[in-house]
């Protein structure tokens, strides 16, 4: 049976360029992972900081409620009550409950502003890191076209794209950067 060799252009030994863009696109490919996990960290960060959020909010309008409560009683109690003066006892301790409930509750308002602008500020760093994602997939992409066409403009535009995703995606790790 004859042999059948099959010939293929990848003769990578010839072509020094083209294992420097092989590297090129490797640590493209070690970035993008990188900035990848980053931004999905950073989804996952706000989405629990906007339940926390959530959850504050909701325990804020049961201290309302429950502050609603109890002036509704104390006035229910000093228009209805046969006794003024155990009325007036009772009216007072209801009074002072829900004026607790109150300054718990603002005390909770602003717990909850607080887990909404983590939620806001961590959206925003998870926006830089989808846009410096694109960027590096695209200089990815543009960069793998060398081998495909041999025209040194992929590469040159490859690399600029990853340089301004890996620039986008650094930036939301520096606080002073960050929204």
């Amino acid at each position: 049976m004859a042999e059948v060799e099959i010939h293929t252009g990848h003769d990578h030994g010839n072509d020094p360029f083209g294992q420097s863009v092989g590297i090129l696109v490797g640590v493209i490919g070690i970035l993008l992972s990188i900035v990848t996990i980053l931004s999905h960290r950073e989804h996952t960060a706000a989405v629990v900081r906007k339940t926390e959020a959530n959850d504050q909010w909701a325990f804020y309008q049961a201290k309302k409620i429950r502050q609603h409560n109890e002036e509704i009683g104390a006035s229910l109690l000093a228009a209805l009550a046969p006794d003024p003066t155990k009325a007036a006892a009772l009216s007072a301790t209801l009074t002072q409950q829900a004026e607790r409930y109150a300054k718990e509750a603002d005390a909770i308002r602003k717990e909850a502003e607080s887990w909404g602008s983590a939620s806001e500020r961590a959206e925003k760093r998870a926006l830089r890191f989808d846009l410096g994602e694109g960027f590096l997939e695209l200089g990815l992409v543009m960069s793998s076209l060398y081998f495909l066409s041999r025209r040194r403009f992929f590469v040159a535009f490859g690399a600029l794209a990853a340089a301004v995703g890996t620039l986008i995606g650094t930036s939301a790790l520096i606080p002073w950067l960050s929204p």
